[in-house]
């Protein structure tokens, strides 16, 4: 068919902007902002173009509209556009959009033109401010060509992705098909992850409730981007939404056999099926090795001998068990304590330092050197802890040792103590300490016999040891008649199997939890003990046994400071299990009124810590808000008493991630100003909790404001919470601001002691040491860690009557979360090697363009190297491969086979 004379061809379509341009140039009148005259020559000549098309396209002939309408589009692709400005073509355009809408709706449906009409107008919405609920782009797609949509640029595709969102909750809620939108996804989907927009696609499958799209979509460029801000998601995201997330993570990382990655979404989904399929999963013997190093300081205990994570090869088995058991802890510590020379041994006056203090010394009456003593020995304790050696206890001269000698400087519970701290100096070392220890029980004084069975578990903490020995020398101990002797065997039971969910240690326990005739003091060290050994277990059976206890107790009995650390055990039960704990919660609502509301209040916090949920955090807050009528009054404390759980409860929920940590820490200030006096007592503790060994300058100045409160139970929270801020950090300003206190309150024992212990606290292990929860890069708890720490903290919600009374044992609950702070590299034989490392202030790089830096402010050094909270670090050289992506604690490298030697 020929072509109709007035049918422009594309040279004469240039004649014809020529023509329309020429009058326009005289320029006749004033010049409005978009005359020609404003415009250069070739953005005139593209201007009157662009009209002429427009006029085209509603050209009756149907060649006529297509040649101008893929003239049009040709234009705008081909056009070049600055980051802060429009595309010339679709400026030019945007004055004619309502005609164009027009013309495409009075187009015949289904014809071409409309198709290729439909497509410019969709691409113009998007320049265009549209009234809100209006999705004009992602209407005109629809209408338009089934073309690929990725020739429109990136910023089409986003337009359209937020339009898509919108359109399908829209759909879901009238219950309309979805089909249409499902198709459009999987063509921006693979777009984005082509062209390093990978959280643009993951918002978008979220969005749409598609997630499961994803993983077809990854491969070896992207997914490392992907998986990353998969995992940082989750924190943001609701129940069930953030297992979700986490899942598809786990799955990703599987199908590219990154096991090390695929282990650590494991660990942070506390899923032990999971935990175990993704190590099976893995065949490589060195990459299973070093999957054990990180399950070893996440506190996780595998059966290698029979399950999903079987061994079958024997000598791999063992060479894996022994990773697992951290029996070469102590061995690579003391490695890297002679690598900074600081082997030598300190005593309690190289912390204390009282000569750069002013001379106001405790003299006369005010001196009570049995708990100056005491202090001493556990300063000395975390001082030295994991040395094998110091100056008090293990020293020994001709006939009678010396080390008797210190611990009968202390009374009654304080010798229990101080032959405890035994065990945190021969930390980690079960073949070297329990020699030194077991002299002691055969003591004919029943406290040192119990600080002898608590040095015994402290020494076995987080170490396992084929012989077994903390089961067989401490057991028989638990059914003893003397009460002091019974409490150091079961908190030794709960220390030494921390984490390990070992039967035999909960048969044995739960007989002394349900027993009506057992003291309460020895039942809420039991209940402690189960809650350590079975942290985020949810055992039925213990769950049950410590409910029963709960129940069985007078009124009198669970006003005490007892009754909270049986619902401590209980919470700990639940650690991070989320949604798992409704059932409990509803029976806790069925207890005695004087502990139902903290049981309630400890379960929740245990359940969401570390979640970041948002709707757990307005519940605490708003049970921190209230001004309960009569708690003020004698005995009537109990009422107030679940307001400083829900406190800690705020850190515990908050503490994952940083800007949860300032959210939390802004909230706690606020709590400062309007709370009542058990909600400010909880205060300093919450703020130590969320900054463990990490000396935050604003939290630290806070503590040390409220170390001087007129409240002396918020002093002391403030000077515990100082200790644990600072734990195995050796800030400096924090040991002055110490040092500083240390003479302030030189005429109260009990606050020095405090004073103390808590500088013992910051110089603990030599600086060597941390108490932090989180490890690998922060994106783990360890539940076992996190165990630990809150025994203490929630013992100092009633600091008179526990650490500052006759309980100040439960310090050592603090050897669960206690930590070598180190990197240490080792080749295949285990054996370590020194290799060139960057250490620097880790730079959070998710969803960053590009490849940025993830450290900054870097040194380098020759591993072993020390890792403060918040640093991160980097291999120097290309002769190794680590198998670990995270460098932090054991990892071993292998050589770079691709590397060549100079």
């Amino acid at each position: 068919m020929a072509v109709p004379d007035d049918v422009p061809q594309p040279d004469k379509i240039v004649e014809d902007k020529d023509k329309k341009v020429e009058p326009a140039s005289k320029g006749k009148g004033k010049p409005k902002p978009e005359d020609p005259d404003e415009l250069s020559e070739e953005d005139a000549q593209l201007k009157a173009n662009m009209e002429l098309m427009v006029e085209r396209a509603s050209d009756p002939e149907e060649g006529v509209q297509k040649l101008a309408l893929t003239s049009i589009i040709s234009e705008i692709r081909t056009s070049t556009a600055t980051m802060t400005s429009v595309p010339k073509p679709l400026k030019f355009l945007s004055p004619h959009i309502d005609a164009l809408k027009a013309r495409c709706e009075a187009m015949p449906v289904g014809s071409e033109p409309r198709a290729l009409l439909a497509d410019i107008v969709s691409v113009l919405c998007t320049t265009v401010g549209l009234k809100d609920g209006m999705r004009d782009a992602l209407k005109f797609r629809l209408q338009g060509s089934a073309d690929s949509l990725e020739i429109w640029g990136h910023e089409y595709m986003r337009h359209l992705a937020g339009e898509l969102a919108e359109e399908q909750k829209h759909r879901l809620e009238k219950g309309e098909s979805v089909e249409e939108l499902t198709k459009l996804v999987s063509q921006i989907v693979p777009y984005h992850m082509t062209h390093n927009a990978e959280p643009e696609a993951v918002d978008l499958l979220l969005e749409v409730e598609r997630l499961d799209m994803l993983a077809q979509h990854v491969d070896d460029k992207n997914y490392s981007r992907t998986c990353v801000y998969l995992v940082s998601l989750c924190h943001y995201l609701p129940e069930p939404d953030d297992m979700t997330v986490l899942q598809t993570a786990h799955e990703i990382y599987s199908k590219m056999n990154k096991y090390h990655d695929a282990l650590r979404v494991a660990l942070f989904m506390n899923k032990r099926d999971v935990v175990e399929a993704t190590f099976a999963a893995c065949s490589e013997p060195l990459e299973k090795k070093q999957l054990c190093y990180l399950l070893a300081r996440h506190g996780y205990r595998l059966n290698l001998e029979e399950g999903v994570a079987a061994v079958a090869d024997e000598g791999l088995r063992e060479s894996l068990r022994e990773v697992l058991s951290n029996s070469r802890l102590s061995e690579y510590y003391l490695a890297l304590a002679r690598d900074l020379d600081v082997m030598e041994a300190k005593v309690p006056e190289d912390v204390y330092k009282t000569h750069l203090t002013d001379q106001r010394q405790p003299t006369g009456a005010a001196v009570d050197s049995a708990r100056a003593n005491l202090a001493s020995s556990f300063v000395n304790g975390f001082v030295n802890a994991g040395f094998g050696h110091d100056k008090l206890m293990t020293v020994t001269t001709e006939g009678t040792g010396s080390n008797v000698h210190w611990i009968f400087k202390n009374k009654d519970h304080g010798k229990t103590s101080a032959t405890a701290s035994l065990g945190l100096i021969t930390l980690w070392d079960v073949e070297g300490g329990l020699p030194q220890i077991d002299k002691y029980l055969y003591s004919t004084d029943n406290y040192v016999v119990a600080g002898a069975l608590l040095a015994i578990g402290i020494v076995n903490c987080g170490v396992q040891n084929e012989n077994d020995p903390a089961f067989a020398l401490i057991s028989d101990y638990v059914t003893n008649s003397d009460v002091n002797i019974r409490s150091g065997a079961i908190l030794g039971l709960g220390l030494a199997y921390a984490g390990s969910q070992r039967d035999e240690v909960a048969e044995l326990l739960m007989l002394v939890v349900t027993d009506p005739d057992s003291p309460l003091e020895v039942v809420g060290l039991a209940a402690l003990a189960l809650g350590l050994v079975f942290t985020s277990s949810v055992r039925d059976e213990v769950v049950m046994s410590l409910l029963q206890a709960l129940m069985a107790r007078s009124e009198a009995e669970l006003q005490g400071p007892v009754a909270k650390q049986l619902c401590l055990g209980l919470g700990l039960m639940f650690l991070g299990k989320q949604e798992q704990v409704e059932a409990t919660l509803e029976i806790a609502k069925t207890l005695d009124e004087h502990v139902s509301r903290f049981a309630q209040t400890m379960l929740q916090a245990c359940a969401y810590a570390g979640t970041g949920n948002v709707l757990v955090v307005q519940e605490l807050l708003a049970a921190c808000g209230e001004h309960i009528e009569g708690a003020a009054e004698e005995g009537k404390g109990w009422m107030a008493s679940h307001q400083g759980a829900a406190v800690l409860g705020l850190a515990m929920v908050g503490m994952a991630e940083p800007l949860g940590s300032a959210m939390a820490g802004r909230a706690l200030e606020h709590l400062l100003q309007y709370g009542d006096p058990a909600v400010r007592r909880a205060v300093p503790l919450a703020l130590s909790l969320a900054h463990v060994s990490d000396p935050d300058m604003s939290s630290m100045d806070s503590l040390s404001r409220l170390s001087h409160d007129t409240d002396s139970e918020v002093a002391q929270a403030a000077v515990l919470g100082l200790g644990v801020l600072g734990a195995g950090t050796n800030n400096a300003r924090l040991a002055g601001i110490l040092r500083q206190l240390a003479s302030y309150y030189y005429k109260d024992p009990h606050m020095l002691f405090i004073v103390r212990v808590s500088q013992g606290l910051v110089h603990m292990g030599k600086g060597l040491v941390g108490l932090t929860p989180y490890h690998t890069d922060r994106q783990l708890c360890s539940g076992m860690a996190l165990s630990g720490l809150l025994s203490v903290l929630v013992a100092g919600l009633d600091m008179k009557a526990t650490l500052g009374g006759k309980h100040h044992y439960l310090l050592y609950c603090l050897a669960t979360a206690m930590h070598p702070r180190m990197l240490l590299t080792v080749d295949e034989e285990s054996k370590m090697v020194a290799v060139p490392c960057r250490v620097g202030t880790a730079v959070d790089v998710v969803a960053q363009a590009g490849r940025p830096k993830t450290i900054t402010g870097f040194q380098t050094h020759n591993t072993p190297v020390l890792m403060s909270v918040g640093e991160r670090a980097e291999l120097g050289t290309d002769k190794y491969i680590p198998l670990s992506p995270i460098l932090e604690g054991l990892v071993i490298l292998k050589k770079n086979p691709d590397c060549m030697e100079e």
